[in-house]
């Protein structure tokens, strides 16, 4: 029990640090979470800060998920009677938990896309790159980042059904479909306003018009 308590401790501390609001603060002189939507994630830090500092909010915000699973893999080594896929699985929610409701920064954090693709990624690459290349294409011809999350948070879940190979603990039964319906459920619910503009058509458009801050 001591091992689950300590990788959700662990994953949830990592998930607060924000760099978006860190980056922001430094280098714009002000909160990201001041600005524009009021999101503290990479596309509000694309529209509000610059192209530069969205590259490295999206970079340092996929590895907070990239680590916390390596973190969750390592403590499944060392404590042998440890259930090393629910280590992972504990780890992944945590993280993405903590990028959304950051203890440092007044639990106002981001929608955790970015930090979801990293937990992703080192679960199952390949399930992992499916659904970035499936959110890439819809963003790509809606203009809407926020489609292309949900989109590929819905597809997570069905891609579990289907796809049993390369994931980075393996497990059996449906353990992973239903981690995999935890963290659509969080995403969704974080563009829940998103999702909203979206079906009354108001939804807010990328443009890579932006300062190259």
């Amino acid at each position: 029990m001591a091992a689950y308590i300590i990788i959700g401790v662990i994953a949830y501390a990592i998930g607060s640090i924000n760099f978006s609001v860190i980056i922001s603060r430094k280098y714009a002189g002000f909160d990201v979470r001041e600005k524009g939507s009021g999101n503290a994630g990479t596309t509000n830090m694309l529209r509000s800060v610059g192209k530069k500092a969205a590259a490295i909010t999206l970079g340092c915000d996929i590895l907070k998920g990239v680590i916390s699973i390596l973190i969750a893999v390592v403590i499944g080594k060392i404590v042998k009677n440890a259930d090393k896929a629910l280590l992972v699985q504990i780890a992944g929610i945590a993280v993405v938990l903590g990028h959304t409701f950051p203890i440092f920064f007044e639990f106002k954090g981001g929608k955790g896309v970015a930090t979801s693709l990293g937990v992703l990624l080192m679960t199952n690459w390949q399930i992992g790159l499916i659904c970035l290349s499936f959110a890439i294409v819809i963003m790509i011809f809606s203009k809407m980042v926020s489609m292309g999350s949900v989109g590929a948070a819905i597809l997570f879940p069905v891609l579990t059904l289907f796809i049993r190979d390369n994931y980075i603990v393996e497990a059996s039964g449906f353990k992973y479909f239903i981690y995999s319906v935890i963290l659509a459920i969080i995403v969704a619910f974080n563009h829940r306003e998103n999702i909203k503009r979206i079906l009354n058509g108001t939804e807010n458009k990328l443009s890579f018009k932006n300062r190259n801050v």
